[in-house]
């Protein structure tokens, strides 16, 4: 508990004395407000105060002299109220850009600790001086009581990855609260009807939305993914239907709790790769005003290095900026009860301050080792805009897990029917063990997905060979080329029966391999009944029905969306598809590998068909064994199969074939059992069967 604290000097019309110079950041304290601030380099600080709303300070207070300890300026201010007053700092410095400083005291700049950001409360409406950012100070009063997390094992999370806004924002959704916190809430009934385990919600840390342009249509284009943060401790605020600043995200932790109350684990997709500042032509509102040659990564001579493709890059090994990161990540995990934090381009947290690359990265080590951390679960994305390319070498310590590129990449290619890819497709199925050493790794390596926000969703991966950006405003010139797609013979819609029945199997061949692969599984919200971006691959300024999901799609979509459920479900209820159980009473291994004969691997290039084979002992009933088999046959033509034979007493069961009709795809009760073990798959099909004890 805070002691009382008396004023020790009075600096115009406000009492003052030394704060607190470990908290960082705007604190209540008794009596007052702190004010925590560190620069290794300026020469005086001074703190601003505002109105709401307002766009000049009322008040200048100059930090003294004595209330700054080694590089730290830490001020307490008596008598103000938190909900009546905004804040900014401004720094005095060198101004020698070669070197990379650029101090201006003429500028106001944001606390990076600030837990609310104001002036853009309400998404798309841009406030009077643009990247001028204040901060209001919170008081956290949400009490989690005895709330207990789900604690789901990484290779038994199902992720569900989502944009808030665009999960809800269209009417279709049906929600009160569209495109918010509140709006997701209200959909958790939905999401635990479809079965996921966990969603990653796409960035939720301050960000402008208005940082991006029109295109040469003239249409307002946004930042609408939000991968610019302005503020890493602050939730965007135009996400809350409330726009409440001084309750510090209650409306995010009612989410967050109300998602885990359901067994709803909460990834955040966090960038701590680059900032909203950019570039020597970019906004100057943060880390540019208190250290700029610290927390960015920059050339001899001054210049920012852009392995992020963003402009700028921030130092992440730094001493400063590593303790920075680790303290926002300690910060969401006991404020927020965040479960995990996906890295986006993660490997630039791995470079030195010259860029290049690092064996031990000092920042990555010590989030494996934080001890507040020591529960999170750590995801990579394993690659950079500089081409430093990490999938299967990421430096982990047992903790970090990745996103598989290479599982996205060969599957793809695989179901749509490229040849010499079949021993790629089965360490894929199997854990990508020829990427992540089980032994060192065991199945918390590897994060599958097929689809995410960055690229075509699973309905365009089947219906478009090339991306359609040109609403983006680059002449059809960003976003990736490489695709792996197949449009299955017409580009974009069509009204032809066969080909939309195509690509309708297609899109269930794609989830039910994802569910039936080791490692975690990830994907985009609306691929579960089909959800269209148009053939626009990098959406990321698309405020507009490219990007919201149109849930009208959900009852077009239905068998899609029952589809989903079941091999959710399936996923779930057979559990040796995610991990090894104990040992069968047969001698099945945990895993083996088939072609069209059993135990067969004499994979060439023609080879398209692939099974795999699960197996262990029962969970629940002693003495039964859980044997799961899951065959692809990719080829564009019939190919006849044969499955391992089964101990005494077994025989195989079909729950999934989606070489049927649409209604009969899901066919476990439909008694269809194996005795001979052979069956004749259609063309780009895939199937399920499980062993069944005949008593």
């Amino acid at each position: 508990m805070l002691r009382d604290l008396k004023p020790t000097d009075r600096i115009g019309d406000f009492e003052v004395r030394p704060g607190y110079y470990e908290m960082d950041g705007a604190s209540p304290v008794r009596g007052g407000v702190n004010f925590t601030i560190s620069s290794f380099t300026a020469t005086s600080c001074t703190l601003l105060l505002f109105h709401n709303n307002k766009r000049r300070p009322y008040a200048q207070i100059p930090f003294p002299d004595s209330y700054k300890v080694g590089n730290t300026y830490s001020m307490i201010v008596f008598g103000l109220e938190i909900d009546k007053f905004e804040y900014a700092y401004s720094f005095d410095g060198p101004y020698d850009p070669e070197k990379g400083l650029i101090f201006n005291k003429d500028m106001y700049v944001l606390d990076p600790y600030a837990k609310a950001v104001t002036g853009q409360s309400n998404w798309g409406e841009r406030q009077p001086d643009q990247c001028v950012y204040k901060a209001r100070v919170v008081f956290n009063d949400y009490d989690w009581g005895n709330f207990t997390a789900p604690s789901i094992p990484l290779e038994e999370l199902i992720i569900y990855e989502m944009h808030v806004r665009g999960f809800t924002y269209d009417q279709s959704s049906g929600v009160k609260n569209r495109g918010t916190f509140a709006g997701i809430r209200e959909k958790i009934p939905y999401l635990k009807e479809l079965g996921v385990n966990a969603v990653e919600l796409m960035p939720i840390f301050e960000f402008d939305e208005n940082g991006a342009y029109r295109n040469f249509e003239g249409e307002q284009l946004y930042d609408y993914w939000g991968y610019n943060t302005v503020c890493f401790f602050a939730p965007n605020t135009s996400y809350e239907a409330d726009h409440e600043h001084n309750r510090e995200g209650t409306e995010l932790k009612l989410l967050i709790r109300e998602l885990k109350s359901n067994g709803i684990e909460v990834i955040l997709d966090v960038v701590f790769n680059h900032t909203a500042e950019g570039n020597e032509m970019g906004p100057f509102f943060s880390f540019k005003g208190i250290d700029n040659n610290i927390y960015y990564m920059l050339t001899p001579d001054g210049k920012y290095y852009n392995f992020s493709g963003c402009g700028n890059v921030l130092n992440c090994n730094h001493p400063i900026v590593r303790d920075f990161i680790r303290n926002c990540l300690r910060y969401w995990v006991t404020e927020y009860k965040i479960d995990g934090f996906r890295f986006d381009l993660a490997s630039i947290l791995g470079r030195n301050e010259d860029g290049t690359p690092m064996d031990q990265p000092p920042l990555l080590k010590s989030l494996a080792f934080d001890p507040i951390l020591g529960k999170t679960k750590l995801i990579a994305e394993a690659w950079d805009a500089g081409g430093l390319y990490q999938v299967g070498s990421f430096p982990s310590w047992n903790r970090w897990a990745e996103w598989n590129g290479k599982y996205r990449d060969d599957l793809r290619r695989f179901l749509k029917g490229d040849g010499g890819l079949a021993w790629a497709a089965a360490h894929r199925l199997t854990g990508s063990k020829d990427l992540y050493d089980p032994s060192y790794r065991g199945n918390c390596a590897s994060v599958n997905f097929l689809t995410c926000h960055d690229g075509f969703t699973l309905w365009d991966m089947y219906s478009y060979n090339e991306k359609h950006n040109y609403k983006n405003g680059w002449n059809n010139t960003d976003g990736a080329n490489d695709n792996n797609s197949w449009n299955c013979g017409v580009e974009g819609d069509t009204d032809d029966p066969g080909i939309n029945a195509l690509r309708l199997r297609m899109v269930k061949n794609a989830f039910a391999t994802l569910m039936c692969s080791r490692g975690a599984a990830l994907f985009p919200a609306g691929d579960e009944f089909c959800n269209t971006q148009f053939g626009n691959n990098n959406a990321y300024c698309q405020d507009n029905i490219t990007s919201w999901l149109d849930w009208s799609r959900k009852e077009k979509y239905s068998d899609v969306f029952e589809f989903f459920k079941y091999m959710i479900a399936l996923r779930k209820r057979f559990h040796v598809i995610t991990k090894n159980r104990r040992a069968c009473t047969c001698t099945f291994p945990p895993e083996s590998l088939h072609s069209a004969q059993p135990w067969k691997t004499d994979f060439t290039h023609e080879s398209r068909m692939v099974g795999v084979m699960y197996a262990g002992s029962s969970d629940g009933i002693k003495g039964l064994d859980e044997i799961v088999y899951f065959g692809i046959n990719a080829h564009w033509e019939r190919t006849d199969i044969e499955l391992p034979g089964l101990p005494t007493g077994y025989t195989w069961k079909l729950y999934v074939d989606t070489g049927r009709s649409a209604d009969r795809v899901i066919c476990e009760y439909d008694n269809i059992m194996l005795y001979n073990r052979r069956l004749s798959m259609e063309g780009r099909s895939v199937i399920v069967a499980v062993a069944h004890k005949i008593f």
